[in-house]
């Protein structure tokens, strides 16, 4: 009897080893492909493409995101600016690259939720070819003015667009969230806003510093740096809350206009041929970038929140976004071609 339980206590313990070492192999080839993956994202350089000129808010998100992955993931990253078509180029662009995860996007709500349902040939679908990776952040865009314009306050500048012709506003283009965000304005005030459109929110800028505009709807990184030096006049914020960068800058609904929100905001985004594997791969290593001290302060610098989440939290939000503002855009008559 003694023998037959020691026998016993080997069978057990010989199965118990048996099933941890297949366990063990089980929990080993789960994990292989996200290991697999990321040594295929470092085997040559990451291209994050910006659908708009440099020195935008786009062109800043992936120039600092990239800047962190080399950093911190030892990672080689280009920034490749494509700007042109409400970012339709840049979307192409990153359809024709190799679904192999090397060619990601800055994403915004101009090409995810506004072009492809306002423009007759815009070349892509974003629920069928595009998929999100993760959000990046959100933030204000800022009604601004030349000092030459006369107006110090939101009221003064819609009286300014009262007048038979008009006031003009530089955007980073036709779609982008300056745009809409004057969109919505203009039907709210029923002042006449007349939208010069620029290949990215650099460009404006550079021509409303220049005094050619008097006025433009920027995002808060394209016009924050200039607002400091005195350069520009700041009136009103887009977004619903005052921001921690300037709390002195009323937003749009504090200035007469209760319930009116047009908040900017960028996602990371790939083809949707991207394999499931390669996309949660990059999404773990954005996370990481996203969440480092460094790019969360160079990101709060300039009025902006960062976001990052899952690729769940990045769809829901587009589907959200697209929905506001197709109806924007559908009770304004806009098409964007």
């Amino acid at each position: 009897m003694p023998g037959v339980a020691a026998a016993g206590r080997g069978r057990g313990v010989l199965i118990h080893r048996r099933s941890l070492i297949r366990t063990a192999a089980a929990n080993s080839l789960a994990m292989l492909p996200a290991a697999v993956d990321a040594q295929s994202l470092a085997s040559r350089p990451l291209r994050i493409l910006v659908p708009a000129a440099a020195g935008g808010g786009t062109d800043l998100v992936a120039r600092v995101v990239a800047q962190e992955l080399g950093k911190s993931a030892g990672l080689s990253v280009m920034v490749d600016n494509r700007p042109g078509g409400v970012g339709a180029i840049a979307v192409r662009e990153m359809l024709r690259a190799a679904p192999d995860g090397h060619t990601l996007m800055v994403a915004s709500v101009g090409q995810l939720a506004v072009a492809p349902y306002t423009m007759k040939d815009v070349g892509y679908d974003p629920q069928a070819d595009i998929a999100p990776v993760c959000l990046a952040v959100d933030f204000s865009n800022v009604v601004v003015v030349h000092p030459s314009t006369p107006a110090n306050t939101l009221a003064e500048y819609l009286e300014l667009g009262r007048r038979p012709e008009g006031i003009d506003y530089g955007s980073a283009g036709v779609g982008t969230a300056g745009h809409l965000a004057g969109l919505l304005l203009q039907a709210r005030s029923g002042a006449r806003l007349n939208q010069v459109p620029f290949r990215g929110g650099g460009p404006a800028m550079n021509d409303l510093v220049a005094g050619h505009l008097p006025s433009a709807i920027a995002s808060a990184p394209t016009a924050n740096a200039f607002v400091r030096e005195g350069r520009i006049r700041g009136l009103a914020l887009t977004g619903a809350k005052r921001t921690e960068f300037d709390p002195d800058l009323p937003t749009v609904a504090e200035s007469g206009f209760p319930g009116y929100a047009a908040t900017n905001w960028y996602a990371f985004v790939v083809s949707s041929k991207v394999p499931r594997e390669l996309v949660a791969s990059l999404n773990a290593l954005l996370a990481k970038a996203l969440a480092a001290s460094e790019v969360r302060g160079a990101f709060a610098q300039q009025g902006m929140t960062t976001l990052g989440g899952t690729t769940e939290e990045a769809a829901a939000h587009i589907v959200r976004e697209t929905k506001v503002w197709k109806k924007v855009i559908g009770d304004a008559g806009i098409r964007l071609d």
